[in-house]
C-alpha cells in the first residue's frame, strides 16, 4: 500500500489523487451547470411570480459556485463533462416542469436535488485531504450554500407541493444518476 499526501493509504487499482480531483471538480462543474439551468427553467414559468424572487438568488448563488468552477476547470487541467449539452436541455426542463406544477412543487425539487448535493459535498469533503485544503474548504462552503437552498425550499412550504414524495423520489433518483454519469463522462 502507498501512502498519499494526505497519510490514505492507496491499494493498486485505486485512483490517484489526481483522478480523485478530477472526478471532484468535473462533477461538481456539471452540477452547479444543472443548477443553474434548474433555476432557469423555473423562472421563465415563475419570475414575475412571489417566488421567483427567491428563486433569482439561488441562482446567483448557483451562478458564482459554476463561475469558480469554470475557473478551477482549466486551471487544473480537467475537461468539463462531455454530457453538458445534455445537462443543459434536462435541467432547464426539470425546472420548468416543476414551476409548472407550482411554487411549492418548485421548491421540492429544490429541497429533493439539495439533499442529493449536501450528502455529495459532505462525501467530497470527507475524501479531500490537507493536501487540498483549498479545494476543501470550497466544498464545504458550497455545502452549505446548498443546505441553506434546502432550507429556503422547506420555508417556502415544498412538502405541502401536489405528490411530494414521489416527487422528490424522483429527481433525488435523477440526481445521484447524473452525478454518476459526471464523475466518469
Amino acid at each position: 500500500m502507498t501512502k498519499t499526501a494526505n497519510g490514505r493509504g492507496r491499494l493498486p487499482g485505486d485512483r490517484t489523487p489526481a483522478e480523485v480531483v478530477a472526478r471532484i471538480l468535473r462533477v461538481d462543474h456539471a452540477g452547479e451547470y444543472g443548477a443553474v439551468r434548474i433555476y432557469e427553467g423555473q423562472l421563465a414559468i415563475l419570475g414575475s411570480s412571489a417566488s421567483g424572487d427567491v428563486i433569482r438568488e439561488m441562482a446567483a448563488t448557483e451562478r458564482r459556485h459554476l463561475a469558480t468552477f469554470e475557473k478551477l476547470l482549466p486551471e487544473r487541467r480537467v475537461r468539463p463533462s462531455v454530457l453538458q449539452p445534455i445537462w443543459h436541455v434536462a435541467g432547464f426542463a426539470l425546472g420548468a416542469a416543476s414551476a409548472l406544477l407550482g411554487p411549492k412543487a418548485a421548491m421540492a425539487c429544490t429541497v429533493a436535488v439539495e439533499e442529493v448535493i449536501d450528502d455529495h459535498y459532505r462525501r467530497q469533503v470527507e475524501m479531500l485531504g490537507e493536501d487540498e485544503a483549498e479545494l476543501k474548504a470550497l466544498c464545504e462552503e458550497y455545502r452549505q450554500d446548498e443546505v441553506e437552498h434546502l432550507e429556503t425550499g422547506l420555508a417556502a412550504g415544498a412538502r405541502d407541493a401536489p405528490a411530494y414524495k414521489p416527487l422528490t423520489a424522483a429527481v433525488k433518483t435523477g440526481s445521484r444518476a447524473a452525478i454518476w454519469l459526471s464523475e466518469r463522462l
